[in-house]
This record gives structure tokens, sequence and C-alpha cells, in this order.
């Protein structure tokens, strides 16, 4: 097969960006936000700034980092018009996030020459009529191509031969992988696998002994390249999720409870704007040495109330806690609503004092109600904006590190 597959990915973006409007940051190292890092440039990650770190700290590694404002409209702008360039050259593209999109160009070959030709094309054009990097990727499969615009970084084009895949992608080092995180990352490590080559001599036992059965045998495919995956250019909504960087914060009720109620009033508001709802809730905890920790919980009715979802949220980011007594600091919270279905009318339930009672739809002084008032707030910020109303816990009690402006760039699931 040939390779024709592209991920594309604009470099370093909400930086790139504002270097883009204010040329005096060329060149320089910055970093989008203030109190926590938006966003850094190559120049500011040369001194191991990173996404979602305290200011404080940013500033401690790169003395001379300068903090900028964010200009969201900018970014959806140029987000928007570089997908629209990927889309000149193929109706099959897929898009990831604000800056990133893989594209199936199989077929173009008479109209825009060879696939690497249109990669070429498609980098020039995007440098040339926005004036920003981005790094182009081209494969036989989805999870070769994106490690491939990885590997591009910055500003690149790699191309992998389908008769040398496999040489290519077994000297990569194994976080360049499709979900490996910090946490599998070390539990590889702690084995001896720093490679992809060397997971994928790994006998598939072991994996699933070490990782869980799904994540041990999904990694063992993709570390030989076997990806199935099609371009998908309508996503079906399979989760909705949020997070929020934190800074670095004590583990207490007073810090965590604001930001949990103010993702669930997101989470909710975009699941019940779709008719929406879900019956598996997620939350994810990053403590301040950047270990992440998740929780989960599911329940037999699906759920989209805002403050069903805090409260359910708030009980599992409790629980990670109490497991991990010793970490006092946290520095980001997400949550996730998953098993996504369509709403219809719940029907009654009777009083069984069961434990989920509060969260059953069909019971009067549960969800019914709640819903009601999610229906009410949502309708008037439909008509004057999202500050127009809330709920007062989040709009009075919320510290927020990270603009909403910022989150809704980067949720794309709905």
């Amino acid at each position: 097969m040939e390779a024709t597959i592209l991920h594309a990915d604009l470099d370093a973006f909400y930086a790139s960006v504002e270097q883009l409007l204010d040329s005096s940051l060329r060149g320089r190292p910055i970093a989008v936000g203030g109190g926590v890092v938006l966003a850094a440039s190559y120049e500011a990650k040369a001194f191991g700034v990173q996404s979602g770190m305290p200011g404080r700290r940013a500033r401690q590694l790169c003395p001379q980092l300068l903090f900028v404002n964010a200009h969201f409209s900018e970014y959806q702008r140029l987000g928007d018009a570089a997908i629209k360039i990927i889309g000149d050259y193929t109706p099959l593209v897929e898009r990831l996030s604000i800056d990133e999109a893989f594209a199936d160009v199989a077929g173009c070959a008479h109209l825009f020459g060879p696939p690497v030709e249109i990669a070429r094309t498609i980098r020039r054009r995007v440098r040339v009529e926005l004036g920003l990097p981005i790094s182009v990727g081209v494969a036989r499969t989805k999870h070769l191509a994106k490690i491939a615009s990885q590997v591009a970084k910055p500003d690149g084009l790699v191309v992998v031969d389908p008769s040398t895949e496999l040489h290519f992608l077994h000297e990569l080092p194994v976080e360049l992988m499709w979900g490996v995180g910090p946490v599998t990352k070390a539990r590889l490590a702690e084995v001896g696998v720093r490679t992809i080559g060397q997971l994928a001599k790994r006998p598939g036992r072991s994996l699933e002994q070490l990782l869980g059965h799904a994540a041990g045998e999904k990694l063992a495919a993709l570390s030989w390249n076997r990806d199935p995956r099609e371009i998908r250019t309508h996503r079906r909504a399979r989760s909705a999720g949020a997070q929020s960087a934190l800074g670095i914060k004590p583990a207490q009720v007073s810090i965590f409870r604001p930001a949990m109620r103010h993702l669930a009033d997101r989470i909710g508001a975009r699941l019940r704007a779709k008719s929406l709802s879900g019956r598996t809730v997620t939350v994810r905890v990053r403590f301040a040495d950047l270990r992440a920790v998740t929780r989960s919980a599911t329940f037999d009715t699906p759920i989209s109330a805002t403050t069903t979802l805090a409260e359910i949220g708030e009980r599992l980011v409790r629980a990670v806690l109490s497991q991990y007594p010793r970490e006092p600091k946290i520095s980001l919270l997400g949550i996730r609503v998953s098993h996504l279905t369509k709403v219809s009318n719940p029907q009654l339930d009777l009083p069984l004092g069961l434990d989920d009672d509060g969260r059953r739809p069909g019971r009067d002084r549960g969800t019914a109600r709640r819903a009601t008032a999610d229906r009410a707030l949502d309708a008037i910020r439909e008509r004057f904006g999202w500050e127009a109303i809330g709920y007062g816990s989040v709009m009075l009690g919320s510290v927020r590190s990270v603009p909403d402006e910022f989150r809704a760039l980067a949720e794309q699931e709905l």
C-alpha cells in the first residue's frame, strides 16, 4: 500500500499566532497566559517551559520569559483557515482539534501530484498565506502519520516509506505512541521498554498483564503499525470532556469544588445542546509532579444535569485524593462524560431508597428538577450570552486559571 495518510499539525500554535500578530515577539521565549502557561513558544520550550505549568515555575526556568495575552478569535480564524487549505486537496479531512487534522489523499495524484508533493504544497501555502509553521507526517496509517508529524517538528515534513516503516517506527521512543502518557511510559520503563521496537518484541500477554487487556492489545498492534482506522470526516461524539490547569494549588475542597463545578457546568451545557446524556463520568487529577490519576463511575441511567455531574465529579476527586494522601498539591482537574446516548423522556421512578436515588432522572427531588433549572439557564444563555446567568457556586466561587475561551477552543468532541 502507498503512504497516502497525512497528519498536519500547526507548530506551537497559540504561541506562533502571537508571534505572528506581534513581530517583536518572534525569536523570543514567550508564553500565552499568566498564572498558568496556556501555551509556550519553541524558544520557551527549550528552557523546559510547558503548557499547564504555573507561571512562577516557568519564570524560574526561563527568567527572560515574556507572558502575553491570548487572542482567541485569531486562534479560531487561523485554525479554520489552515484546515480549509488542507481541504482544498481532498474531501477526506478529519479534524482532531483546532490546530491538527488527518487527510487521505489517495486518488488525488492525477490532480495535485503524489502525496509528498501535496504535503509540500500544503506546508508552503500555510506559511505564505497564513504566516504559520506547520509540520506534516505522511504514512500508510493514521498512527504512523501522527508519529511522523511529531518527528518532523518543528516546521518539517517526514514521509515514511512503506518498505521501511517498521525500521523507522521501532527506533523511536515509546512515548511518541498514541496512548502512552507519563504513567504508561514509567510502567514500561520498569520492564526495560523505552523504544517502540522493544515494546513490539514483548510477548502480548506480558503487556496485557502490565497495562491491562485493552491497552496492552492496542499498543502491541500499533507497535507493528497495525492500524485499520480510516479517515472519518464526520465523527460521532463518543465523549465530552474539559479540563482546567490550576497552577500548583493545595488539594483542598475550596480549590477542587469550584473548579469541578465550573467544568461540570461547561460539559453539561454542551451535552444538553446536542440532546445527549452519558452513563460514565471520569475525572482526571494531576498532581504537582505532573503525574495524573483517573477515576470513573458508571450508572444505569444517563446524566447531563450540571449539579449531578458536579457532585459525581467531586466524589471521584475525593476518592483519588484519599488514595494519595501524601500528595498535598494538585495542578489540573478534568472531567469527561462517555457512553453517550440521545436524551428521551425519563420514566418516573418509585422512591426505593437506593444510593443513587438523587441521580435517577425520574425522581422529583433528583435530576428531574435539576433538568428544569438547566433548561432555563440554557435558554437564557442562548439569548443573552454565557455570562448572563449561572449557578451561584460557579459564577461567584470559581477561580478560573484558564479563560473559558481557551477551554472552548480545546473542546472539540461535540
